[in-house]
């Protein structure tokens, strides 16, 4: 463990690098329990960056101030996606949350678990090595109701797998959607997506608004551009939830560009809301120096629906007291 620098008000920041047996890398810091590295080895023995990322903390803390804040492998709370105005109703009472994005509320509102310094709570190396970070969110935090008590767990498999557990406890009725926001790019860091190849265990999508609020239909994906049952070329834009189908809990692949690098997904979520992006608009400069663009990576964010608490026919996002929110996602890769 060591650091990685100091938050504003002088609170270190830790950082911690594990590796596999095999070879495999990844690098977590505290501010936003963000993934800061996940270095893949090849059958060629080369080390690949699979995700994108800032050299320092004062540039990862820059990014939110960008015209479209990336969250650049961060942990996304309380509340993955947007909520409707940013009201719901819970138990017959109105909650009105925090807007932070076209007057809805969105990933947890205007400083959610993606902006705070979470404290480091287990560390251990060896078989599967694994790093618990741990984050408590106060009672009224953003106006969610509970004090909301979460534990998030990555480990490294000696399958190359990345499994992240998060686990999270409520003193009070609250609503919990929580999600991984790493931007993969199988050919490294510094390349594009525009190449790669994706296939999601779909049929299904939600329609949404212009603004991105599901409208509580459900498309199918058969003949229409979202219909990646079979593995097709990455669109340059896509910012869309696909409803999963259960089997297996396999969720999506995706293939690097001369197909010798895949990544399965596999979750217990309802949906993975994908999208394409990483632009930092030339304002910053990614890790080692790499200026991100529109395409520069593509998220797999293992979730529940955008906007769960204003549809009755969604699945439930919301955790009582004395329950357990459990969310486990994996992410597998595969050289050839």
């Amino acid at each position: 463990m060591e650091s990685f620098g100091l938050m504003p008000d002088r609170e270190e920041v830790s950082v911690c690098e594990l590796s596999n047996k095999n070879g495999m890398q990844m690098k977590v810091m505290g501010y936003g329990a963000t993934l800061t590295s996940l270095k893949v080895p090849l059958k060629n023995g080369d080390l690949v960056d699979v995700v994108l990322g800032f050299d320092t903390l004062e540039t990862y803390m820059q990014s939110f101030n960008l015209e479209s804040a990336p969250y650049m492998g961060a942990t996304v709370g309380r509340f993955a996606g947007r909520i409707n105005e940013g009201e719901f109703k819970l138990n017959g009472k109105l909650i009105s949350l925090n807007k932070n994005n076209n007057g809805n509320s969105l990933h947890g509102g205007t400083v959610g678990f993606s902006q705070k310094n979470w404290k480091l709570k287990k560390y251990s190396e060896g078989k599967n090595p694994s790093v618990t970070f741990t984050c408590v969110s106060a009672d009224g935090e953003e106006h969610f109701p509970g004090e909301l008590s979460v534990d998030l767990t990555y480990m490294l498999s000696d399958e190359n797998e990345l499994i992240i557990e998060y686990i999270a406890s409520t003193t009070e009725d609250t609503i919990v959607n929580l999600t991984h926001h790493s931007y993969f790019n199988l050919d490294g860091h510094q390349s594009s997506v525009a190449n790669q190849e994706m296939r999601v265990n779909s049929q299904r999508i939600l329609e949404t608004t212009a603004s991105g609020i599901p409208t509580g239909r459900f498309l199918n994906v058969a003949n229409c551009p979202y219909d990646f049952t079979a593995a097709r070329t990455c669109p340059s834009k896509i910012d869309t939830t696909f409803i999963l189908n259960k089997e297996n809990e396999y969720a999506a692949s995706l293939f690097n560009s001369d197909k010798t690098l895949k990544m399965s997904v596999y979750t217990n979520q309802p949906a993975v809301h994908i999208y394409v992006g990483g632009n930092c608009f030339n304002a910053i400069k990614g890790k080692e120096n790499a200026s991100y663009h529109p395409t520069s990576g593509i998220c797999f964010e293992t979730q529940n629906f955008p906007d769960v608490p204003n549809h009755e026919h969604f699945p439930s996002s919301v955790l009582r007291k004395g329950e357990l929110y459990y969310h486990k996602t994996i992410y597998k890769f595969q050289s050839f």
